[in-house]
């Protein structure tokens, strides 16, 4: 019996040696995985982040003997990932490639809690979509850019410039509500002082697009819908073509007064020649038709005599009989 009791100490003895040895040679791979990886770091990243992830994978088995090592290793990786993103987009990979290796970078980084890596991983990503939604944009294909832009913006609201390019690409789509809605954010976001230049390019780049958009209403005699564009350009600034439109659509609607205003305000912006301002003349003229100023159109249609209002100047001064 008491050799039974004897045998059966030895064996459990035996067995617990055996477990410690194991676990020792666990450990000693866990330190292995680790110096492989810190002597890789330098010449090949991608072979050091494996040999970082094998030893935390080790650790993680040999359990709290090994906590050392797998919290040594969780503090390298983060910033191994964000060399592998960086440097695809350091080195103008595609930018499918420089978004999945900035995910990728991102993801380790918040699993880790590197704030620093996280962020820096955010700004690779960042220049990934820009530059997806810039290749959308040169195929023209628009609506794949505008989500691209939407993705950017969800992980970096920030980036201020996306909505700007989202306001451009609806006004490509010629979608006025859209671009309207974007390019009012994007001004929103903007300080003056610190951002004039910014400022000047959206304003000058909305109000030609409303501009533009309310001539072609316009002309297509769809006239309270160029009024309602033309309006909308006048809130991103003023110049002499928008005076002239409107002075257009109030002649049409047979609103004299507002159209001789804005032909005024147009005249008095214009610095050029004669044939310049001949078509401000013109639509002097015929606001003064309108309301019966018969000398004073006379004397507008004359010096609208250039150019292509030459012609229907003329025609006009025959009508009312002018001298």
């Amino acid at each position: 019996m008491k050799n039974h009791s004897f045998r059966k100490l030895a064996i459990t003895a035996s067995a617990a040696f055996i477990a410690i040895t194991l676990n020792a040679q666990t450990r000693d791979d866990v330190v292995k995985a680790y110096n492989d990886g810190a002597k890789a770091s330098q010449t090949d990243v991608k072979a050091a982040i494996a040999s970082f992830e094998s030893a935390i994978q080790l650790a993680d088995k040999v359990g709290e003997s090994a906590n050392d090592m797998k919290q040594k290793a969780s503090q390298v990786l983060p910033g191994l990932y964000f060399k592998v993103a960086y440097a695809s987009l350091n080195e103008k990979k595609p930018a499918s490639e420089i978004i999945q290796n900035a995910k990728t970078a991102l993801a380790v980084a918040e699993k880790y809690g590197n704030e620093s890596n996280k962020g820096n991983s955010l700004k690779v990503l960042t220049q990934g979509y820009n530059l997806k939604a810039g290749e959308y944009f040169t195929k023209s294909d628009y609506d794949n850019a505008l989500l691209t832009y939407d993705s950017l913006l969800a992980v970096n609201p920030g980036f201020v410039n996306a909505l700007f390019n989202k306001a451009s690409i609806y006004m490509k789509q010629n979608n006025s509500a859209a671009a309207e809605e974007a390019m009012d954010a994007y001004l929103g976001k903007l300080k003056p002082g610190a951002d004039d230049a910014k400022i000047k390019q959206a304003s000058t780049s909305a109000l030609e697009y409303f501009r533009a958009s309310g001539s072609k209403a316009s002309q297509a005699e769809k006239l309270d819908d160029a009024l309602a564009l033309l309006n909308k350009a006048a809130k991103y600034g003023e110049d002499k073509d928008l005076y002239y439109y409107f002075a257009d659509v109030y002649n049409k609607q047979k609103n004299f007064d507002s159209g001789l205003e804005s032909a005024q305000k147009g005249l008095a912006l214009e610095t050029g020649a004669d044939d310049a301002k001949a078509k401000f003349y013109f639509q002097i003229g015929l606001a003064q038709e309108g309301k019966g100023q018969k000398a004073e159109a006379c004397a507008s249609f004359k010096s609208a005599l250039f150019g292509p209002f030459a012609e229907p100047s003329k025609a006009k001064r025959t009508n009312l009989k002018c001298q």
